[in-house]
Formats: C-alpha cells, structure tokens, sequence
C-alpha cells in the first residue's frame, strides 16, 4: 500500500494527529490491512504537502496506539494486532458522555508533547503508584495543591487540604458529615445536576433560591436559612453551571456575612474559578471557617483526572473529611495525583489551563456570530451558552434535531430545583468538536431555532 494517500481533515487539530487518525480510519474501513506496508515518510510527505517531522510525529503515534510496527532498512507497517487496536481507537473516541459540561481539548503538539513527557515519567516509579496511599494525598501531592490553589488567592495550611477524587465524591462525604436523611439543603434554583443528584441519593430536601445577574440574592438566601433551618448552602460561584453566572464580588461579600450570621456551611464548588484571567476571590476567602471550598481540575486540566483540591473549614473538618473518603472511595488515584502533581511543578498544568482559557474564548466568539445574542445567556470563558427557546418550539425538539453533531445540550429539567422547567437549554462548546465543526453545529442549531413552530 504505498501507493496510499490518506485525506487529512481541513479542522484545525494536529497534523500529525490527523495523519494517525486517518492510519486508524484505513485499518478500520479495510482500506490498510495487516501487514501492509506504509509509504516511506519522506514520499509521504511530499505527497501530502506536509513536512518530514509532521508524518515522523503521526507515525510515531500512529506506533504508540499499536497500529503500526516500522523495522529499520525494511520500511512501516500496518501491525499484526492493528485491526483491533483500531477498532478500539473509534470506540475510546466515540465514547464521550456529552451531558457533561466539557473542556475544549488540547491539539498543540508542543503542549501534548509536554503533557506525554509527564505521564512518561510519572510511569517510571509505577509500582510506587499501584500501592495503597493516603485517602486525601501525600505531603508533595498537597504541596502541588498549595501551589495551585493560590492561583486563586487561597493559602491554607496543609493541614486542612485534601486531595480528592473528584468533585463528586467530595461533596458526597462533606454532606454525609453534615446531614442526614430528611434534611435540607440550600442552593440556587437552577443549579448543577451533579449535586442534584448526590442530595436526592442521600435524601436531602433541596430549596433552590432565586437570584440576579450578580447571583443569589442575599435576602431570600435570609429568609430561607430562617424558614427551613438548612445543614449547608450549595454554590457554584463563578461561570455557573448552566447559567455561566459569576457572582459579583460585592455579593460574595454579603453571601458571607449571611452565612456567617448563622454559622451556616458552605459548599463551594469552584470547578470554573481557574479559567477566567481576573476571577472574583473565592467565597472561602471571606468565611475561611465555614467554607470548604471545592478546586476540582476536571474543568482546568481533564476530567480524566478526576482529581479536586478541597480546603476544609480547619484540621478537624480535614480529618473527618479523610474518614468519610476513605468509605466513599479508599483514596484518589496515586497515578493521577502524581500526574497532577507532575504538570503543576513543571508548568504543564497551567499551560493547559492557559489553553483551554483562550480556546474557550474563540468559542464564545464563534457562538456570538452564529446565534441570536437575544436568545442566550453567557460569558467569555464560559464552556457552554444557556439558550432561551422561542415560544412553540420545544427543547426536547431541538435536542432531537441537534443529536450526531457533537454538540452536547442539556434540557433545562436537569438543573431546575424549583417550579417548572422552562424551555431553555444548555448547550456545550467545548469536548472534541472542533471550531469549524462547532460553525456548522450552531449555524444548525440558529437554523431550528429559529423557525416558525
């Protein structure tokens, strides 16, 4: 087969990830089949108006995947065990869970190249990393956290910090510390499913709140601390999940002082508080002694890390929060907290945070000439727009319409706490889709939109 000549997608990811891509795409449709003999790199190249180190680079993935074996002084080709290393690719790629709020992924070369190196040599102390470990993080692993949580101007000693794994699971344990069965929670009343869900599987009663542009409002949040004597307050402060709210810093600041009237728990989840360059400071700052406040880095680096920084209210709360964990989940992945650890000490991480930050901007940018500004809520380093729907057009329509484009949307009945569910949506901009992709989405989703019902 060196006469093949794959076609490299026009949609700005990585050549040489394309090139790989499309070995894994002949494997799979049958257009290269075991033991077939690639085109020398340099003809390649030649042939696809690409440089040398760009076909070396996807021939090397293409080998590090197992579709390819190259022998020296006879040439590449198509590995023994390639049809099912192929077969498993498109099944790892098509297995994406996209109600999930997503990240835009990474697609420079330099940066996977550095985010590899640090998995490389995470992997050189494996065994180390198969072993029991602590359920909240070694001393170096909360070092790592220290240095990243005071990205956000927190600077707790270590004592009350706890690597977990994941937002999930944390606020699992916060709230079986907190609250038992019958009891109620506070939270805005359109809010993140997630915590939705963890209440209602611990039978917690949640009341959601209303609020403004700047966030909860202070008096309601009054009224029903006095009204239904709650365990915690639930909040997603900045770049709210679905509404792409951040709450002002003014109100974080009356927030505090309500809370701190009643000595009422906060829960903040700050999954998005790393992501804008000039961030309101956390509400931990305000009410250090009744926060715990929540870094998860599912939405900053990868979920695939699941992995959060969780600063307890003092020492005690830390280590019944440790108690807690270690039934809910033994420990956090030693593997993905030395990996984390890795890119935060090298600068991986906040590279990759840096990335997904300007990638989330261009989105936003695409989604503002695309869709009617009048129809949406958002902000620019938002990873999703929530989006009102006209009068007689349903969401469960659209999102019937809108499913195989890659576009991941949410209805408005997994947010809402309180009364009806309006017709509104949320809709992701981030995952694997790729900008011109995304074009095509939204330009879709303008189209049905915007229709006579």
């Amino acid at each position: 087969m060196q006469s093949w000549s794959p076609i490299l997608r026009r949609d700005g990811a990585a050549r040489y990830l394309q090139l790989a891509d499309a070995i894994a795409d002949g494997i799979a449709d049958g257009t290269l089949s075991r033991g077939d003999r690639l085109p020398p790199q340099r003809r390649l190249a030649d042939r696809l108006g690409i440089d040398f180190t760009t076909v070396s680079r996807g021939y090397a993935e293409a080998r590090r995947r197992g579709l390819i074996d190259s022998h020296v002084g006879r040439g590449t080709f198509v590995a023994e065990g390639a049809g099912e290393s192929a077969r498993r690719e498109l099944r790892r790629h098509a297995d994406v869970d996209l109600t999930m709020n997503l990240p835009p992924e990474p697609t420079d070369p330099a940066l996977l190249a550095r985010m590899q190196d640090g998995l490389q040599t995470v992997s050189a102390n494996l065994i180390d990393l198969l072993r029991y470990q602590s359920a909240t993080g070694g001393q170096i692993d909360k070092e790592a956290a220290s240095t990243w949580l005071s990205l956000r101007g927190l600077v707790p000693t270590l004592d009350r910090i706890a690597v977990t794994p994941g937002a999930h699971p944390t606020m699992l344990a916060i709230l079986t510390g907190l609250a038992k069965a019958g009891d109620t929670l506070l939270c805005e009343d359109v809010t993140y499913p997630g915590f939705r869900g963890i209440a209602g599987r611990l039978g917690l009663t949640l009341v959601g709140l209303p609020g403004d542009a700047e966030g909860i409002d202070p008096d309601a949040l009054e009224d029903g601390i006095r009204r239904h004597a709650p365990k915690a307050l639930y909040l997603n402060p900045t770049l709210q999940n679905p509404t792409t709210r951040t709450i002002s810093l003014a109100r974080r600041e009356r927030i505090a002082e309500v809370i701190t009237a009643h000595k009422l728990p906060l829960i903040e989840d700050d999954a998005y508080g790393f992501i804008p360059p000039h961030p309101p400071a956390p509400l931990a700052s305000f009410a250090p002694d009744l926060v715990w406040h929540i870094g998860g880095l599912a939405k900053c680096i990868g979920a695939g890390l699941r992995l959060a920084y969780t600063v307890a209210p003092n020492s005690h709360a830390a280590r019944d929060l440790a108690h807690q964990l270690k039934l809910v989940s033994v420990m956090p992945s030693p593997l993905m907290m030395a990996l984390a650890t890795r890119w935060i000490t090298d600068g991986t991480a906040d590279r990759i945070r840096r990335f997904i930050r300007d990638e989330t901007q261009a989105r936003q940018a695409i989604a503002a000439q695309v869709l009617d500004p009048s129809m949406y809520d958002s902000a620019p380093h938002a990873f999703n727009v929530w989006m009102r729907l006209p009068e007689g057009i349903s969401r469960a329509d659209v999102i019937g319409q809108m499913a195989g484009t890659g576009v991941g949307i949410m209805p408005a009945d997994a947010f809402t706490v309180t009364g009806e569910p309006s017709e509104s949506l949320r809709v992701c901009l981030g995952g694997q889709i790729t900008r011109t992709e995304l074009r095509d989405a939204l330009g879709l989703l303008a189209y049905v939109t915007s229709r006579q019902p």
